[in-house]
């Protein structure tokens, strides 16, 4: 029986993460083999996963961030079952490492995002040993993006929250940190009216039919009501008509014209935990 060091599972432990107990009982039935030893962290990691995978994970961090060149906006979310681990440095980092692998690469998808490697690992599998790790539930939750000529982000405090707006063209950078905060807060459905999917268009309609009915107004107003109601909605709800948090004397798109009268939201994304 190979001799286990205080070296060796500290050793072990800065490799895998793992737990100070767990990496010494790991060296221990590995009888000192490093390899053998980091395969039996990660099968136990892989159960703990799977007994925990129907739990629920609704906690966890959201983050976003752009490239250098500020054409690429990405914004990720990494859950797990507790906020006491969702505030754990290693669980921050982990979500930064998959942020970051995600702006390098900018993946066509969450599945895309999930396959690719750092240090040497697949992030799904990274995740999965992470988990084991943390013995809570973890998955990578959300992923998308914004090309444009130039892309803001925003992370709302405690990592629950974040956003990315892409503008036509550059602009000045508390401008865009002003729209990005924008998105946070007021939680628009589309940047412009025409932009709204048709779906939620007919739902706004039929709530604006119903509540004139309610109201008692005659048949023949009931859709020109409707269509009143609807107006209002894309002045709440579409980013470029809504009020200027920080100003609400002007909306969002004369906001963006007092810097540029061609200055536009080309698009954007917004997830927040649902808890």
């Amino acid at each position: 029986m190979a001799e286990i060091t205080a070296a060796d599972v500290s050793k072990l432990r800065k490799i895998t993460g793992a737990g100070m107990m767990d990496c010494k009982k790991a060296l221990t039935e590995a009888d000192g083999d490093f390899e053998r030893a980091q395969i039996l962290i990660r099968e136990r990691g892989l159960a703990i996963a799977n007994k925990r995978a129907d739990r629920e994970a609704s906690e966890g961090a959201v983050l976003s961030c752009t490239s250098a060149d500020k054409k690429l906006g990405v914004v990720i979310a990494l859950n797990c079952e507790t906020d006491f681990v969702a505030k754990n440095e290693d669980f921050v980092q982990t979500a930064k490492s998959i942020l970051n692998i995600a702006t390098e690469n900018n993946p066509a998808d969450l599945n895309a995002l999930k396959a690719l490697v750092i240090n040497g690992k697949t992030v799904e599998d990274m995740i999965l040993e992470k988990s084991g790790i943390t013995g809570e539930k973890m998955e990578l939750a959300y992923y998308d993006f914004v090309k444009a000529g130039y892309v803001s982000s925003y992370i709302h405090m405690g990592n629950k929250l974040a956003t990315i707006v892409g503008f036509n063209k550059p602009v000045e950078e508390q401008a865009a940190k002003d729209i990005a905060m924008q998105v946070a807060a007021m939680d628009p459905v589309a940047v412009k009216p025409e932009d709204v999917p048709q779906n939620v268009i007919e739902k706004e309609l039929e709530i604006g039919r119903e509540q004139a009915r309610n109201d008692g107004k005659p048949e023949n107003m009931i859709d020109k009501i409707a269509q009143g109601k609807l107006q209002k909605f894309y002045k709440e709800s579409t980013l470029l008509n809504q009020d200027f948090v920080k100003n609400g004397k002007v909306t969002v798109n004369q906001y963006l014209q007092g810097f540029d009268k061609e200055l536009t939201v080309t698009g954007f994304k917004r997830f927040g935990l649902k808890n």
